[in-house]
């Protein structure tokens, strides 16, 4: 248990430390902004669909190292998926981090560092803010997400 919670704060620091796909996205297709009230976190999500492939996709803005880190996953993970495999991975990643009793789950990938999370449940609101972003962009739905 003690290397899993060791990869898990390795992976946090890192994606936290430097971001992957951090930045503006020029002629995003889709957008969505979140916050979450409880830390401050906030974030835009854009996303660029080609053929209905997520070609790009980039986020900005500040929040706890959770937050961030679970971004920078998240948009790692999802390039070259389908709209339709994006709110699956959606789903997946909502029940490893909120469902105590939820199996490993292979097509999460490196993902599942986060399984360590539902066990501090103030948390889980930090690691879920860019996915429940994304699935507002996903579903064109322009009113800003909260956690709250």
């Amino acid at each position: 248990m003690s290397d899993l919670r060791d990869l898990y704060q390795e992976v946090i620091l890192d994606h936290n430390r430097s971001p992957r796909n951090f930045g503006p996205l020029e002629d995003a297709d889709l957008h969505a902004d979140g916050h979450n009230p409880l830390c401050g976190d906030k974030l835009r999500v854009a996303v660029k669909v080609d053929a209905g492939i997520v070609s790009d996709i980039r986020f900005e803005g500040s929040g706890c190292a959770i937050s961030q880190a679970s971004a920078s996953l998240m948009t790692e993970g999802i390039k070259g998926k389908t709209l339709d495999d994006v709110r699956t991975l959606f789903d997946h990643f909502h029940r490893l981090v909120t469902d105590q009793t939820a199996p490993p789950d292979d097509s999460l990938g490196k993902l599942t560092v986060f399984a360590g999370v539902r066990d501090y449940p103030a948390r889980v609101k930090c690691a879920i803010l860019a996915w429940h972003t994304l699935l507002a962009a996903v579903d064109d739905n322009q009113d800003p997400v909260s956690t709250e």
